[in-house]
């Protein structure tokens, strides 16, 4: 029996089956200072612990998206080591407050499969579980993946695909953010003078800047959130593959498009849910990032008055700047420069 680990294929996946998955790692000041070193971010609440206390966090949380890359990246052995693509995300949901010294794991329970209909692939579905050492989970989405077939012969399973919502409510929102003092919220710090009020259903907004993409850059950040998938960071591999390079892990460019978002949407502090979203094209060392965003719709929180949530339309592009809002060809067909579409609830103070 080979004592490595080739990763499971889309045959080995059943509805129900859990897995848990390895290694819990511990997150510290350096993942925050690492994070900031790749995307620059400047949200202020998770940029300073001065800024968090004087609004009613003991200290600064880490950035939401340093949680999202902590709990996919365990995931990636069992489910997506022999993927081909990483689709799309659903009904996800960042439920506590993470600080430097907290413990992350990650349990996947496998939701749906369906096998593709060239039948040398199939797609799976997985709900993932983050949680700390003491149990309290503080993040839960949902995910599918295109994963290649052991044996292309191999009889195709039953398929089941779940009923996933297109949108998490008001109600799901929040429970990452204890309640703040908005009366304490210095704009001059946090570098944006508008808040929730400020904002409208419909507005469109350019994030105006741009940046590349490096490839020790994102060859860092994979392995840095113990990213396996041999589409990300083996050559020799790839090389021989339809593109010939190395595809970028699409969470680099989701955390690229977030600290983007910040001009523009700089007091939109947390990321509260993840309603949605696709890795419309492949992204490659060489790229240059842009964004935009739409809001989509505004609504306060039950039960708050402290915060209000805006559900938001992110949309990033490659090579092309987004003063005219990229979106769709004249054929209806997606742009070839959108690389990321992604529907989130983000929080600001009221």
């Amino acid at each position: 029996m080979s004592k490595t680990n080739s990763g499971n294929f889309f045959e080995d996946f059943a509805v129900g089956r859990i897995l848990r998955h390895a290694t819990p790692r511990t997150v510290t000041a350096g993942d925050a200072a690492l994070y900031q070193a790749l995307y620059g971010s400047r949200f202020a609440v998770q940029s300073s612990d001065a800024f968090a206390r004087a609004i009613g966090y003991d200290r600064a949380p880490l950035d939401d998206l340093v949680v999202f890359h902590v709990v996919f990246g365990k995931t990636v052995p069992d489910i997506s080591l022999n993927a081909i693509a990483n689709l799309g995300y659903a009904g996800g949901r960042f439920l506590a407050p993470v600080f430097p010294g907290d413990t992350l794991s990650t349990v996947s329970e496998v939701i749906g499969v369906k096998e593709n209909s060239n039948g040398k692939t199939g797609t799976v579905y997985v709900r993932s579980t983050g949680s700390r050492e003491d149990g309290t989970v503080v993040l839960e989405y949902v995910r599918w993946v295109m994963v290649r077939k052991r044996d292309e012969s191999a009889p195709a399973p039953e398929a089941v695909v779940p009923v996933l919502p297109s949108a998490l409510g008001p109600a799901d929102l929040g429970g990452a953010v204890p309640r703040i003092d908005p009366s304490r919220w210095d704009e001059l710090l946090s570098g944006s003078p508008d808040r929730w009020g400020d904002y409208a259903v419909g507005e469109r907004i350019d994030h105006v800047d741009g940046m590349t993409i490096e490839e020790a850059e994102h060859q860092m950040a994979t392995r840095l959130w113990q990213n396996t998938a041999k589409v990300h960071f083996n050559q020799y591999t790839e090389g021989k593959g339809r593109f010939g390079r190395r595809l970028v892990y699409g969470g680099h460019v989701i955390s690229m498009a977030r600290s983007l978002m910040f001009n523009g949407l700089g007091n939109a502090f947390h990321i509260a849910a993840i309603n949605g979203g696709r890795h419309a094209n492949p992204s490659f060392a060489g790229d240059t990032i842009h964004a935009w965003s739409e809001i989509l719709d505004k609504q306060p929180l039950p039960g708050r008055d402290d915060v209000g949530a805006l559900r938001v339309r992110l949309v990033a592009t490659k090579d092309r700047p987004c003063h005219d809002f990229p979106d769709k060809t004249g054929t209806g067909e997606i742009d070839p420069s959108v690389v990321l579409d992604l529907d989130i609830w983000v929080l600001l103070p009221r």
